[in-house]
């Protein structure tokens, strides 16, 4: 499912527009990315947890030329499944 599915989706089933529903996938991908990078984390339950996880710095390698290269430590946003979105899918 893309974006413009997935908005279509929500306006169907949310019984609305799909301009307003467009309005509030965007403003939510907004707070969820403005959160993370304040650092905090967002707890939806039974849906699931939005964070930040630390990557370590670490050594990698160069497919093309073999060489070794220092791969700089950096955050990356993750996400946990809840157990109501767990047993949702199964």
């Amino acid at each position: 499912m893309n974006k413009t599915e997935f908005i279509a989706a929500i306006a169907a089933k949310a019984g609305s527009s799909k301009k307003d529903a467009e309005k509030f996938v965007n403003a939510s991908a907004e707070v969820i990315a403005k959160t993370l990078k304040k650092g905090d984390k967002i707890t939806l339950v039974g849906f699931g947890t939005y964070k930040v996880s630390k990557r370590a710095a670490r050594t990698g390698k160069n497919p093309q030329t073999g060489a070794k290269i220092k791969i700089p430590a950096t955050k990356v946003p993750s996400f946990k499944a809840g157990k109501a979105l767990k047993e949702a899918v199964k």
